[in-house]
């Protein structure tokens, strides 16, 4: 029944303010807007109809709630997609949602942390300094002198976003059957990357630890700074944090007043993302300008500073190494590169044909390379890569959402900073030096050094492994035709002498680069540096390999 409840109470917004002919018109359900033309509310909410639709689609979210206000936040990153009329509007969200009573924000706290406000705090300001559609942030000053800001959760939060979920689940069901691409875009999945997301953001202990690791990874960076998190004031439904003095990203006008160097600063912002995504493989997944704050005091060496962490990503190590590669291949215009990376990935279907997915990759970047590099859209470049891939069968990426997400918003501020950023020349040296550092011989020997306990493991079961290996073969040779038995037995047994040479290098390559590692693995636990005389076993391993496979 709340099911049944909700989606009337969603029919209702729609018609009120008009979108259910925004949405439809020109699809194939367009048909559906006649549904609509005998309900009360159309009739009564004219004057609200007539409305500019920014405004109505804004004013809809707003009514809906918590969770249709942050699909809201997401899209008005998405400026590439959104006509201004309706970005400009979606923006008002970020941070102006309606507040709720400081009286039950003062409740909340003192039930949290087990005491008063006035034994916590020096001062407490009851005026909310932003609202948002989960949490509203409070200043204070603790008892120490310490400026802090105090985030928590509006009451009852969990239970309006697991209905609203539930919800979108059945939507995303009925969306998959209906659908021409509904399979293809596993839309129940996309839902439940939404849902994991959403709930990490009510756990306010969960984003204070996201704080602290991004803290550390930027402690003596000069392009981004971090608020301190104070654990003693920090429970799931209350944090604590130190309180920041910096001017808004989305005020422009203030910063060029003050001859901020606006280049360099959306220059910064593009290298922050490249930093966290392939350097520390941990990023902030919620850059939108509401988040977003300039310091004050280097306008010729700009410095971000970064607030609610409630959303951050990470990449397994194939997928960040399948992106960088991707997006080096991009900027290369290696289209064939590009095309291969899709079906090593896993991204398109294995049995896809490579020489026609780099066509259809090169049909839709060559023409937009034609343009000046500070006029290319990354977001439109992917817009167009998705229509290609349709018809390549390219399944979406749940785990990859986030970080595109991301990497819209960093291009979205970028460009409203500097219209004049060239996103390409930015981050293209970033990942060429990535790619360097992530094959560089020390690189790949620390990594095997990693994984050296997990292969030491499964040492006990190689003879056996390999000797069924070597019986099928030989079983498999003995059954072929065509030949007399002498002939195919000379022939085969040339054939399994090479298998077996071929195997018997391969082993002792393993074996040789696994000594090497495990040498490597002792000087750097004892503290040590890597003694010349460690790459001889690795190097014969490689020439035995390499024998093994030409065999």
């Amino acid at each position: 029944m709340r099911r049944i409840a909700r989606l009337a109470r969603i029919q209702h917004v729609m018609v009120k303010y008009a979108l259910e002919t925004l949405f439809l018109e020109n699809t194939p359900a367009s048909y559906l807007r006649h549904l609509f033309v005998l309900s009360p509310t159309r009739w009564l909410n004219s004057q609200t109809r007539a409305l500019p639709r920014g405004q109505r689609i804004r004013l809809a979210l707003e009514e809906l709630g918590p969770v249709f206000v942050k699909l809201g936040q997401v899209l008005s990153t998405r400026r590439d997609l959104l006509p201004d009329d309706i970005g400009d509007e979606l923006t008002v969200l970020q941070d102006k949602v309606k507040p709720f009573a400081s009286e039950l924000a003062r409740t909340e706290i003192e039930q949290a942390l087990n005491e008063r406000i006035s034994v916590l705090f020096k001062h407490f300001e009851d005026t909310p300094i932003a609202s948002a559609s989960v949490a509203q942030v409070h200043g204070a000053v603790l008892q120490d002198g310490s400026e802090v800001i105090v985030k928590v959760l509006r009451p009852g939060i969990k239970e309006i976003i697991d209905r609203d979920i539930s919800l979108m689940y059945l939507l995303a069901d009925l969306a998959a059957r209906v659908l021409q691409d509904g399979k293809r875009l596993r839309p129940r999945e996309v839902v439940s990357e939404y849902d994991r997301t959403i709930h990490d953001e009510l756990d306010l202990v969960a984003e204070a630890t996201n704080a602290v690791v991004l803290r550390n990874n930027f402690l003596d960076s000069e392009t981004l700074y971090i608020p301190e998190i104070y654990w003693d004031y920090t429970r799931s439904s209350v944090m604590v944090q130190e309180r920041i003095s910096g001017i808004p990203i989305r005020d422009i006008k203030a910063m060029e007043a003050m001859g901020m160097d606006m280049k360099k600063l959306a220059e910064h912002g593009v290298e922050i993302f490249y930093t966290q995504v392939f350097e520390h493989n941990f990023f902030h997944a919620d850059m939108h300008p509401g988040n977003i704050f300039v310091a004050r005091e280097n306008p010729s060496h700009p410095k971000y500073i970064a607030v609610d962490f409630g959303i951050v990503g990470s990449l397994t190590d194939e997928d960040q190494r399948y992106i960088g590669e991707n997006l080096l291949a991009f900027f290369q215009r290696d289209y064939r590169r590009v095309a291969q990376l899709h079906i090593d990935s896993g991204w398109v279907p294995k049995h896809t044909r490579v020489s026609e997915l780099e066509a259809g990759v090169r049909a839709v970047c060559e023409p937009i390379f034609e343009k000046p590099l500070s006029q290319i859209s990354f977001g439109h470049v992917l817009l167009q890569l998705f229509h290609v891939a349709r018809r390549f069968e390219m399944e979406v990426q749940p785990q990859l959402v986030l970080l595109q997400k991301t990497l819209l918003n960093i291009e979205g501020l970028g460009r409203q900073l500097y219209p004049d950023l060239d996103l390409w020349a930015t981050g293209k040296p970033f990942l060429q030096r990535w790619v360097v550092k992530r094959n560089n011989p020390k690189t790949i020997i620390k990594r095997f050094i990693d994984q050296a306990p997990a292969i030491l493991k499964v040492m006990p079961e190689m003879p056996m492994l390999l000797h069924e290996f070597v019986r099928l073969q030989n079983q498999s040779m003995t059954h072929g035709i065509g030949r007399s038995g002498q002939e195919r037995f000379q022939s085969e047994g040339r054939w399994g002498t090479k298998v077996n040479q071929g195997l018997r290098f391969s082993i002792t390559g393993g074996a040789l680069l696994l000594s090497g590692a495990l040498l490597a693995s002792a000087h750097v636990m004892g503290g040590g540096s890597l003694p010349g005389w460690v790459w001889l076993p690795v190097i014969a391993g490689g020439i035995c390999l390499f024998m093994g496979l030409i065999r």
